[in-house]
C-alpha cells in the first residue's frame, strides 16, 4: 500500500490527470477531487474532474471550474473516495491508475492504491497530499477540503470523527477555510421540499427493540408528494439515527429503475459494513450501504432480519 509521499511522487511525474468521483456523489468525493485538481493545476499539470452526470445542484458551485469539458487523451486516471469498481461514475469506461480512498473495504481495484482506512474523510488524505505536493493549501483548496471533511462527518457529529479529524479541520481553517459560511450553506439551509420530505420520512418511520433499531423508507411517491429532487436528498441516512437510544438505523430509498438503495448507520456496538456485505455492499464500520433488486420495504425487512441476527 502506498504512503502519502509515494502518491505525491507518482502524481508529480504524471500529466493529463483525470479525477473520478463516485456514483451518487457526495461532498467528500466531489470536494476532495476538486481540491486535488486545483493543487495539480498549481503544479502546471493538465488536470480535470470527469463530468459525473449525477452531481447535484448543491455541489455544482464547488466543482464547476474543475469539470473536464472535453475528452482527455492518454489520461492518468485517479479515483477519489471510491471503494469499488461498481461505484465508478456513470458513463466512465476504462482502467483506474490510482485510487485515493479512506474506505477500509476498498477492493484494491486500481493499479496503485493510497487507502487510509483510519481517516474519517477522504478530504483528510487530500489535505496531506496537497501539503506534500505544494507545501500548503490555497484558501479555495481549504474551503473544498473543509466541505469534504465536514459533510462526511455530519458537521463533526458522526462517530467517525476523531482527534485527527478535528485537527485537520483546524488546519484548513488556518489556511483560510470559511467554516461559518460553509456550515450554514451545507447544514443550516434547506429547501421547503426537503423539509416536507423529512416530515414524510419521520411519519412513516418504524422503531424496534426499545428504539435501538430504527428504519426509514423513502419512496418515489414520497418524493413526488413533497416535490423533492435529488438535490434535496443529501444525508437522509442520518435522520433515522436521531432517535434517542438508536444503535442501528436503516434508511432505504426506492430508485427509479425498480431497485432500492440502503444506508446503514450504527454505533460502535454493531458493524454496519458487515451487515451491508450480506447484500454485496460495504463501507465503514459505522456507516455502510448496499443496493437490492427489490422494493424498498422488502430491502428494509431483509436488512432488519440481518440486524436481528447480528445483535443476538
Amino acid at each position: 500500500m502506498m504512503r502519502i509521499c509515494d502518491c505525491a511522487r507518482l502524481l508529480g511525474d504524471k500529466d493529463n490527470i483525470l479525477l473520478l468521483t463516485h456514483t451518487r456523489p457526495d461532498g467528500d468525493t466531489l470536494c476532495s477531487a476538486a481540491a486535488l485538481c486545483s493543487a495539480l493545476r498549481r503544479l502546471g499539470k493538465n488536470a480535470a474532474l470527469y463530468n459525473n452526470p449525477e452531481i447535484t445542484e448543491t455541489y455544482v458551485p464547488f466543482v464547476k471550474d474543475y469539470i473536464c469539458s472535453c475528452e482527455m487523451e492518454n489520461a492518468f486516471v485517479v479515483s477519489v473516495d471510491t471503494a469499488d469498481l461498481r461505484m465508478l461514475p456513470l458513463g466512465f469506461e476504462g482502467k483506474v491508475d490510482l485510487a485515493v480512498d479512506h474506505h477500509a473495504s476498498n477492493t484494491g481495484y486500481a493499479a496503485e492504491n493510497l487507502v487510509l482506512g483510519e481517516k474519517a474523510a477522504c478530504g483528510e488524505i487530500v489535505m496531506e497530499l496537497i501539503e506534500e505536493l505544494c507545501g500548503g493549501l490555497t484558501q479555495e483548496e481549504a474551503n473544498l477540503v473543509y466541505a469534504a471533511i465536514s459533510t462526511d462527518t455530519g458537521c463533526f457529529c458522526y462517530g467517525n470523527t476523531n482527534p485527527d479529524t478535528l485537527r485537520a479541520a483546524a488546519r484548513v481553517i488556518e489556511y483560510g477555510a470559511e467554516n461559518g459560511r460553509l456550515n450554514k450553506l451545507l447544514f443550516r439551509s434547506m429547501s421547503f421540499s426537503r423539509l416536507k420530505l423529512e416530515g414524510l420520512l419521520y411519519a412513516g418511520m418504524r422503531s424496534y427493540r426499545d428504539n435501538s433499531i430504527n428504519v426509514a423508507v423513502v419512496t418515489l411517491d414520497m418524493m413526488r408528494e413533497s416535490g423533492a429532487t435529488e438535490d434535496d436528498c443529501d444525508d437522509l441516512a442520518s435522520l433515522a439515527g436521531k432517535v434517542k437510544g438508536s444503535v442501528v438505523s436503516i434508511t432505504v430509498r426506492e430508485l427509479p429503475d425498480g431497485r432500492s438503495k440502503a444506508s446503514v448507520r450504527t454505533n460502535d456496538q454493531v458493524n454496519a459494513s458487515e451487515i451491508c456485505a450480506r447484500f454485496g455492499g460495504g463501507g465503514h464500520a459505522m456507516a455502510a450501504g448496499c443496493n437490492g433488486d427489490m422494493g424498498p420495504y422488502e430491502l428494509a425487512d431483509a436488512l432488519l432480519k440481518v440486524v436481528y441476527e447480528v445483535m443476538e
